[in-house]
């Protein structure tokens, strides 16, 4: 893996982490202040972490100046299938197993980083990698 890469992975990384901690505070807010289910709680908190983490990599991230709404098609895509999946699983895991909420929400977190990355980096932005005016001014 080039260095390059390697600075992009970290970047990612930071991000998520940072998409992380807002979807864990959003979580937390309204899992301790409603008496929701689990399922809406972890839908609100994840649609704000995506909003967040999408426009940071695709700014800092990947740089890419492809059509927004185009790549942000893309990313809704895989979060029309993300989402249910991991919205039943945590679900189940939480109200029939009654596995710790924040434990289930940790693990979708995981699974959600690693498998975006891998889909953002292979689908989204694969053809616009270093295109935007901040790559070219690094690049220049």
């Amino acid at each position: 893996m080039s260095r390059k890469e390697v600075i992009r992975s970290l970047k990612f990384l930071l991000f998520s982490i940072s998409a992380g901690i807002i979807e864990l505070v959003a979580f937390s807010l309204l899992n301790e202040v409603t008496e929701w289910s689990y399922w809406p709680c972890y839908l609100i908190a994840l649609v704000l972490s995506v909003l967040w983490n999408f426009t940071l990599n695709r700014r800092y991230t990947f740089q890419s100046a492809n059509n927004v709404p185009r790549a942000m098609a893309l990313v809704f895509l895989f979060y029309c299938v993300f989402t249910p999946l991991s919205t039943l699983l945590g679900s189940f895991l939480a109200d029939t197993l009654h596995w710790n909420e924040y434990l289930v929400t940790i693990l979708n977190m995981a699974a959600n980083f690693i498998l975006e990355y891998l889909y953002d980096r292979l689908v989204v932005f694969r053809a616009s990698i270093d295109t935007n005016a901040r790559a070219q001014r690094q690049q220049g």
